[in-house]
């Protein structure tokens, strides 16, 4: 069984019906032969564009000369109504500083120390489904996992209290009211031009940035009275600059907020929702991550052994990686394999195609979590996966999402068996995230009934 892959677009196509299917998904918007080439390049009358699959010109981009192929501002643009000047979007000496002060908050023993808030999380969603229907649209039950997992660990505070659930819905409303590109990604305007958003795009940023700046005042009074509890955002407040001596003010941690809940809950939810799926599709797998799940003692400790989860996690991150592609911006003139590139041309890593690429993956469109143990794929692991991007801009969360979603998946499986519903074949698009264009759906049975009856499971 092929997992669901997008269709590819035909080879050639005007600029305005390209515009027009980049803004709705920029997966089917690309051309099948992407998914085989070492680079292309795409022009239009406003910019050159260049998508690049050659692992050493990664390398450089990513690795070697970061600081010379910053974030693209075009493409952050659209994020900046909900992002403002947040880690992700920053660039220089202020992303730098901005890292410093927050890296320390996810290093390996943070991860122990909030892996009870998130153990409890997955433990919550798991009652949650008791309660639902046997047909379940599971990409609302992972975003809801995912988004109890954020506020206990960076707040300690459950999805159930009345800000985080009005931070969830709104959040739900911007995402699907938000195109991923505005306008400005592809006509380059200067910075002192308005950007045009829809109307609920302001309005729920607006909701979630208010929302957000509620709790950060909550939370540096608690820290002011010494009452605050040892979690994340008070780490991350009371953490200072180790060149400047300085602390987030009240307006940057809002900024840092936003990041960590659009990152930590969004693409952990696309995640864990393709893996779900993956799972329900391949049936012996889902055997095999049951059985690993009901040895296992529940304890930090004890993840180390969910070998065959941790690899249909890392399977699911190939096929379905949550940030399909990321844009870099060339502040000089460069060569990229022989081919001139202009300053101020925008540079494509799509971990959509890399990971898809037969010249580095075996059977690429397969769900094959054994390639993880395989030695034959060590070579394509170190170089031709990056679902949390790579060299200094790596996601600062990785090693948090890889517990969450090993977690989750563990927990979930476990307690349930998953099966596909046959007229309800999810097509992945990319919204913010890559996502299910309606839902993905799913038959959730608990397992202490799949044995039984199969009159008594309907």
């Amino acid at each position: 069984m092929i997992p669901p892959k997008p269709k590819s677009r035909a080879e050639r196509v005007s600029l305005w019906r390209y515009m027009r299917l980049f803004r709705r998904d920029i997966l089917s918007a690309q051309p099948e032969k992407l998914y085989r080439a070492w680079m292309a390049e795409f022009k239009t009358p406003f910019f050159r564009s260049y998508m690049i699959n050659d692992p050493g010109l990664i390398d450089l981009v990513l690795k070697v000369r970061p600081d010379d192929f910053p974030k693209s501002e075009r493409v952050g643009a659209g994020l900046r109504p909900i992002l403002g000047n947040s880690v992700f979007l920053t660039n220089g000496a202020t992303w730098k500083r901005q890292r410093r002060i927050i890296d320390p908050s996810f290093e390996g023993g943070r991860l122990k120390e909030t892996y009870v808030a998130m153990k409890e999380a997955a433990d919550a969603a798991a009652e949650r489904l008791i309660g639902q229907s046997k047909r379940c649209e599971v990409e609302f039950e992972a975003s809801h996992a995912t988004a109890d997992v954020i506020f206990r660990t960076l707040f300690s505070i459950p999805i159930e209290h009345e800000t985080a659930t009005q931070v969830f819905d709104a959040f739900r409303r911007h995402q699907k009211s938000q195109p991923i590109l505005n306008l400005a990604a592809f006509v380059p305007v200067p910075h002192w031009v308005p950007r045009f958003f829809r109307r609920e795009s302001v309005e729920t940023a607006r909701v979630i940035r208010s929302l957000i700046t509620d709790l950060t005042r909550e939370r540096l009074a608690d820290i002011e009275a010494g009452t605050a509890p040892d979690d994340l955002a008070t780490k991350i407040m009371t953490t200072c600059d180790p060149v400047t001596g300085d602390r987030f003010d009240l307006d940057e941690m809002i900024d840092q907020v936003a990041i960590f809940f659009l990152a930590g809950h969004e693409t952990s939810a696309a995640a864990l929702s393709w893996g779900l799926y993956l799972l329900a599709t391949h049936p012996e797998w889902q055997e095999a991550v049951a059985d690993e799940a009901g040895a296992w003692d529940g304890s930090f400790a004890g993840l180390s052994k969910l070998r065959v989860t941790r690899d249909v996690f890392r399977e699911t991150l190939r096929l379905y990686p949550p940030v399909p592609m990321m844009v870099r911006e060339a502040t000089r003139a460069e060569t990229f394999r022989k081919r001139a590139v202009r300053k101020g041309a925008q540079i494509v890593l799509s971990p959509w195609h890399l990971h898809r690429n037969p010249r580095f993956w075996t059977e690429p469109d397969l769900f094959d979590p054994a390639r993880w143990s395989d030695e034959a794929t060590k070579d394509a692991q170190r170089t031709a996966y990056m679902p949390f991007s790579a060299g200094p801009r790596v996601c600062t969360g990785a090693g948090f999402a890889m517990v969450e979603g090993v977690l989750l998946l563990a927990r979930l499986v476990a307690a349930y068996r998953f099966e596909p519903i046959p007229d309800r074949v999810p097509v992945p698009e990319a919204q913010l995230t890559v996502r299910s264009r309606n839902g993905i759906w799913l038959n959730v049975i608990p397992r202490e009934l799949r044995d039984s009856d199969p009159k008594q499971r309907a």
